[in-house]
């Protein structure tokens, strides 16, 4: 007889998706303390530990926890193909796709269709967030996917590198740097800066400077591209973005400029990312697949695009 059942299964499950026992409870409608007690059981029963308990933080998939997890989630999803078999409903799955929120609206809509077109009847949340808690919630399952930058991501992440972005610098049309094609390091060090308060983007750019010997005077730290863009068209300093969006006026209508950052070391990727190596024809692996292809395809028709 088979100790473990579906039930067990969708509770580990649940547990993985939103990274704590409260979260998963009010999902599932089962008491706090009765899913506790139940992944004790569980854990007792296969003889390993799936979640690692830390006080204060959310609850994260153990290596032997990320095997399992990726193994009952197959389970479920083929039982759910099987109960449908022949009903002619759609099979059932849910997929959570994180974005670095100034890349969201850019990247987001597009994905979306991508996927609706690719896994149809399959359920799609989105996460919009910075890069620390975009991170964590790929680490406790909370997240399958990610489109964000490269930074702050260590080897255990798989990446799929979609385009490359050169930072651009905002200033108003009448600035002193407006009349040039693009600008440089040394251009910029002089100048009061705008950036983003994103604590990786911000010690990237600072990165940036240092390895140029050159110290940069911050002027303000803004928390949305938005804010920088308005902040830039101001008068206030120049912003620094990777995010571009077409208009070439502020929030508030104030006329805007940008200026492509001529320093081959600051072109970024934006990445596809996972934590781990998705399992083979999982719902991961297929929406990873669509979505690279895609964007990929994306970038080379702009670069045709762009071509003399």
């Amino acid at each position: 007889m088979l100790y473990l059942t579906l039930r067990h299964y969708e509770y580990v499950t649940a547990i993985a998706r939103h990274g704590s026992l409260s979260g998963a409870a009010s999902a599932l409608h089962v008491s706090q303390p009765a899913l506790s007690a139940a992944l004790a059981r569980i854990e007792a029963h296969l003889g390993r530990v799936l979640f690692l308990r830390r006080k204060g933080a959310a609850l994260a998939l153990t290596p032997q926890g990320r095997e399992f997890v990726t193994a009952a989630e197959a389970l479920l999803s083929e039982a759910a193909r099987l109960e449908h078999a022949g009903t002619g409903a759609a099979p059932q799955g849910r997929l959570v796709l994180g974005c670095f929120r100034d890349l969201a609206p850019f990247l987001l809509p597009r994905a979306l269709r991508m996927l609706r077109q690719t896994l149809p009847g399959v359920e799609l949340d989105l996460l919009e967030s910075d890069f620390e808690d975009l991170i964590a919630a790929q680490l406790s399952g909370a997240c399958d996917l990610a489109l964000t930058w490269d930074l702050g991501l260590d080897s255990s992440f798989t990446r799929q590198e979609l385009y490359r972005v050169t930072p651009q610098a905002l200033m108003p049309p009448d600035h002193a740097l407006a009349a040039r094609a693009e600008v440089s390091l040394d251009d910029l060090a002089s100048q009061p800066l705008i950036l983003s308060r994103e604590g990786l983007s911000i010690a990237h750019m600072m990165r940036l400077f240092r390895g140029a010997g050159l110290v940069p005077a911050i002027a303000h730290r803004a928390a949305s591209l938005e804010l920088l863009r308005s902040l830039a068209a101001s008068g206030e300093g120049i912003g620094l973005a990777y995010s571009l969006p077409q208009s070439d006026h502020s929030y508030e209508g104030l006329p805007l400029i940008a200026r492509p950052l001529a320093a081959p070391q600051a072109v970024e990727p934006v990445v596809l990312t996972c934590h781990a190596d998705p399992a083979p024809h999982s719902l991961t692996a297929r929406a990873m697949a669509a979505l690279t292809q895609a964007f990929k395809k994306d970038a080379t028709e702009r670069e045709s695009e762009d071509q003399p």
